[in-house]
């Protein structure tokens, strides 16, 4: 049973890795595992990813106002052709997807992917595109990678960032536009899970636990979007290649020895 430690940890991780280019379920997935919890998935990644949407709701507080008084903005338009791509999958592959993140038998791989695609985009020609110069085309592009991320251990946020960077788009941008776009994402994401939650297939957790690991993940998913935005100006994302790399090599390595 979910104890308040294993879930402070565990929320501490979802608000990390949802914005740090290493994928969130991947993490949680072996968080789980290690903890024993592997039949606490649903119920817990849901109120998880609560709390980092609550962090975005924080950060980006003016753009989301400025959204709702004009719902036919330009941004309006990029963050629907953003998202209908995942649409498109989680309705046509949700299920498949939802079955290999049970399994978890292809996430080493997928974290040696999300590493081979932060390597390539990292050493992309700088772009200058801002905010304002980003096309439907990008926002397209940038939804389709997203779309992929529906993987368990491809990193959301970096393939979008990734996607960005290929569209030429300035790297603060890249950042800044990959985790707005995923306001529609988590939140499509939550709604989508809340249905075995209401019909009670799931397993019961308890409450003061569940709260902390949604009020850690909203803390430290806070911390993560501002510094994940002011480190891609000046920094390289070839560091958490070299991370997802080992991690996915020593998955696979345990895989194989039967130890994973």
């Amino acid at each position: 049973m979910l104890n308040q430690f294993q879930a402070f940890i565990l929320g501490i991780i979802q608000g990390l890795t949802e914005f740090l280019p290493i994928s969130s379920t991947g993490h949680l997935y072996l968080g789980r595992h290690i903890f024993g919890l592997d039949e606490a998935g649903i119920f817990l990644d849901t109120m998880l990813h609560i709390g980092t949407l609550l962090a975005l709701l924080v950060v980006y507080k003016d753009d989301i106002i400025f959204l709702l008084k004009n719902p036919f903005s330009k941004m309006t338009l990029l963050l629907i052709a953003g998202t209908f791509p995942a649409v498109v999958a989680g309705l046509l592959l949700g299920d498949w997807f939802d079955g290999l993140s049970k399994t978890g038998v292809t996430i080493g791989w997928e974290f040696l992917v999300t590493g081979l695609i932060l390597w390539l985009a990292d050493g992309v020609r700088k772009g200058s595109k801002s905010l304002n110069e980003i096309s439907i085309k990008d926002a397209l592009i940038i939804g389709t990678f997203q779309a992929a991320a529906i993987m368990p251990a491809l990193s959301r946020s970096g393939l979008t960032i990734a996607a960005g960077l290929f569209c030429k788009l300035d790297r603060a941008t890249a950042a800044y536009f990959s985790f707005l776009l995923s306001i529609p994402a988590i939140t499509g994401g939550i709604v989508f899970q809340m249905k075995p939650i209401f019909t009670g297939d799931v397993e019961r957790l308890p409450i003061t636990a569940l709260f902390v690991g949604t009020l850690a993940a909203a803390i430290f998913g806070y911390i993560a979007v501002v510094w994940m935005i002011d480190f891609l100006k000046k920094r390289s994302l070839k560091i958490f290649s070299i991370y997802v790399w080992a991690l996915g090599t020593i998955i696979l390595f345990m895989q194989v020895t039967g130890k994973f």
